[in-house]
């Protein structure tokens, strides 16, 4: 698992493709049963990338994820990544895709009201949703998960301290240090056949591990009466789904919906799951995973972004078709990003 083979594959141009593909496949279905999708899209093996004007538009997903990749640079710019230096430049780009004309894509109302509370001078730890935990975090952190250099103590707390700019829950935070590792193991080239086993490993390693340098007392904002109550909350809440998971990742029906094994990802630790078991029913077939992915009845555009980061990250860049990966919205700065964590 080295960098060299990571940079070869380029897996964080992959990886970025890949989630922004996923989001814009599942943007017209993410409201929809699956019935109605079947019904507008036809058989789900066979779903077409949705184009208009000769571009496949994203939801907020891949805004924020990107949103997210330029606080990253700036605060890499100036220096080696920590918490100040990180949570000034992200907050900005969030406070910018609140305020931007583009962002119209039914943006969750987490991320609406804390980059409301986020655009002035108040702590951002009050700006904060201490109860909320959708997935508007955990999918925009695939950036944190590609960054090459970093230690696992950075990669954890900078996944935590991005998620919890908005989502404040416990269980946010850690679907989104998981989830991030998740990238950051298939980029390095672990066997996505072992990979809930060593997300599970993870959890259990760092399950009463409050990141207070990187969070510092966002938990008083919460009932739980310690740090650590507040960190195993939200371990244990991902551990349960891991472990749901890992139970039906072998045995679950491709043609089910993937909603019905693991949640319908309208929240973190679902979307999460439910994301991963997309990618390791077609761990080979990249746009099988997307496509399943899409035709769910839950959060249909983050479960198919997660689906396509983790499976962009494995297989790398040429996972995807011309003729789609051409046609993504927001194509230059998804490659610009690539490149600049692939080399």
């Amino acid at each position: 698992m080295n960098h060299a083979r990571t940079a070869a594959k380029r897996a964080a141009t992959g990886s970025l493709i890949g989630l922004a593909l996923g989001d814009a496949l599942g943007f017209p279905t993410e409201f929809d049963d699956v019935p109605s999708i079947l019904a507008k899209c036809g058989p789900w093996r066979e779903m077409e990338l949705p184009v208009r004007n000769g571009k496949a538009y994203v939801t907020d997903d891949t805004q924020m994820a990107l949103a997210l990749a330029r606080g990253i640079r700036t605060a890499m710019d100036r220096g080696v990544l920590a918490p100040r230096r990180l949570a000034r430049p992200v907050r900005e780009e969030f406070v910018d895709w609140y305020h931007s004309p583009e962002n119209n894509r039914a943006p969750g109302n987490t991320c609406l009201r804390a980059c409301r509370l986020l655009d002035g001078d108040r702590l951002w730890q009050d700006a904060s949703q201490i109860h909320s935990k959708g997935c508007g975090a955990n999918m925009r952190v695939t950036p944190i998960g590609l960054v090459p250099g970093l230690s696992d103590e950075q990669r954890a707390g900078a996944a935590q301290l991005q998620s919890a700019l908005t989502h404040g829950h416990p269980t946010a935070l850690a679907a989104s240090d998981l989830t991030a590792r998740a990238v950051h193991l298939l980029a390095r080239g672990v066997d996505p056949a072992g990979l809930v086993g060593q997300l599970r490993s993870y959890a259990y390693e760092n399950r009463s591990r409050y990141h207070e340098e990187w969070l510092g007392d966002l938990w008083t904002r919460s009932q739980d009466p310690s740090a650590r109550h507040f960190a195993e909350r939200g371990w244990d809440e991902c551990l349960a789904v891991l472990e749901r998971l890992d139970a039906v990742q072998r045995t679950a029906d491709p043609e089910l919906d993937p909603c019905a094994y693991t949640g319908d990802g309208w929240i973190a630790e679902e979307a999460l799951a439910t994301g991963l078991l997309c990618f390791l029913l077609f761990p080979g077939d990249p746009l099988t995973a997307l496509r399943r992915a899409a035709c769910t009845r839950g959060d249909s555009d983050s479960i198919a972004a997660l689906a396509g980061a983790f499976a962009g990250a494995h297989l790398g860049a040429d996972a995807w078709p011309a003729e789609w990966a051409d046609r993504v919205e927001y194509r230059g700065d998804l490659l610009a990003f690539g490149a600049l964590w692939d080399a």
